[in-house]
């Protein structure tokens, strides 16, 4: 048995073999399928092997996982603070990664299946045009406010209002640059229906798509975010570990007899994180539950850690609802289908 660290790049990796008794081989390979066919045929079926997470570690892991016992997917951010005193070079970065694997201290992360990596890839791709459209939007609104015309923000979402805008008291060179933020932004809006199709198709076929969308405030493509985010619940032991992954717990100081908490430590999916909060938005309008704690800490704290606070008590719901496949009849009233949960009035009387 060896334990074996791998620098990974886009065109090649240096190894760093560790031998139980303590010695260590290096080799560097070139990225390709005939070296990693090489490089596999040299490991023992009870090696274990770290890298760190990059754009292609997960279609190494999958080439090499059939030849070893475990393989550790190192927090790069993590593992960074362990050896800050380690000089930085690919022989370097694989014997730390070997050596800390021996004494099994490496901070792990989770590496997601295909069908849930491509999907946060393609919701992530929305996120970004979405902002683009909305910077063409801000664009042409801004050039009429300029001459001095009153145009609602709200009406350039829609397609028809866009293309029926008057350009005619405009100069030459400023109907060329509307035309030309006008056609971005309509092309942007035409894509973006396509993306929402297949994010929806695709968050469909996945397990808890049906339980999240039974829950008042989380629509299609919020499911497909939070499912592509969380991933496998079940690496998750409590609705805590998973709020901590999302990052909205808050930071603790503790020195001596003195323990601060303070802002949320933002760690993780911001994304998952923005939708989670749009969700709770909806999700106090419905529910009784999630409304009265809100504003029970609103009145205490204010309205921002008010909103926090109630994102994780849904998130929570989330996780207890992906945990057992639970689907709700009624949110608003906690009833769940199946007969899996009575109905009852207060959620405090349900294990959610």
């Amino acid at each position: 048995m060896a334990y074996i660290g791998v620098d990974l790049h886009t065109n090649s990796f240096t190894i760093c073999r560790r031998e139980t008794d303590g010695s260590e081989t290096f080799q560097t390979f070139h990225l390709s399928a005939q070296a990693l066919e090489r490089f596999c045929q040299s490991l023992d079926a009870d090696d274990e092997l770290a890298v760190e997470a990059t754009g292609n570690t997960a279609w190494f892991c999958g080439e090499v996982e059939p030849c070893v016992g475990r393989i550790v997917v190192v927090n790069p951010r993590q593992f960074k603070v362990i050896r800050t005193s380690v000089k930085k070079t690919d022989r370097n970065d694989a014997r730390a990664l070997a050596f800390f694997l021996s004494k099994d201290m490496l901070p792990e992360t989770r590496l997601k299946s295909t069908q849930e990596s491509e999907l946060a890839s393609l919701t992530r791709t929305r996120d970004m045009l979405v902002k683009q459209r909305t910077m063409l939007l801000n664009g042409i609104h801004a050039m009429f406010v300029r001459h001095g015309m009153k145009l609602k923000k709200e009406g350039l979402s829609s397609k028809k209002r866009l293309r029926d805008l008057d350009l005619s008291r405009f100069t030459p060179l400023e109907q060329v640059e509307l035309a030309a933020l006008r056609d971005q932004a309509l092309g942007l809006t035409e894509t973006l229906s396509r993306l929402d199709k297949a994010i929806e198709e695709a968050a469909s076929a996945m397990k808890g798509f049906e339980g999240l969308t039974s829950i008042k405030g989380i629509g299609a493509r919020s499911a497909a975010v939070l499912l592509a985010g969380i991933g496998r619940v079940e690496d998750f032991s409590d609705a805590d570990k998973l709020a901590a992954y999302v990052g909205i717990v808050p930071k603790v100081s503790n020195s001596n007899e003195t323990e601060h908490h303070g802002r949320i430590t933002k760690r993780g999916n911001k994304l998952m994180r923005t939708t989670l909060v749009q969700c709770t938005l909806i999700a106090i309008r419905y529910s009784g539950y999630l409304n009265s704690h809100y504003r029970r800490i609103k009145e205490r704290r204010g309205a921002g850690k008010a909103i926090i606070a109630t994102a994780r008590k849904l998130l929570k719901i989330i996780y207890d609802t992906l945990k057992n496949g639970w689907v709700f009849d009624d949110f608003v009233e906690f009833k769940i289908k199946q007969n899996q949960c009575h109905a009852v009035e207060n959620i405090l009387n349900c294990p959610v």
